[in-house]
């Protein structure tokens, strides 16, 4: 159970980082856009840091996609 939710919040990370290159924005900009330092937001990539849903919701805004595409954490089928 805890090493899929590792999985889980890993995956997660992976795709906000991936959302976010994928946009050319940078973790300063992210942070600026949520208020919190540069820091704090590489700790939500690394999933170092729990976010919380309210956390999420703003990520996606700015990102511009739906929350759905940043939790997506399907394992491929080659597992």
């Amino acid at each position: 159970m805890k090493d899929t939710l590792n999985y889980k919040i890993k995956a997660i990370a992976a795709n906000i980082r991936k959302t976010r290159e994928q946009l050319s924005y940078t973790q300063e900009y992210l942070a600026a856009k949520l208020k919190i330092s540069q820091n704090a937001y590489s700790k939500i990539e690394l999933g170092y840091t729990k976010i919380t849903v309210e956390r999420l919701f703003q990520i996606a805004a700015i990102l511009e996609v739906d929350v759905h595409e940043l939790i997506a954490t399907e394992k491929t089928a080659a597992a």
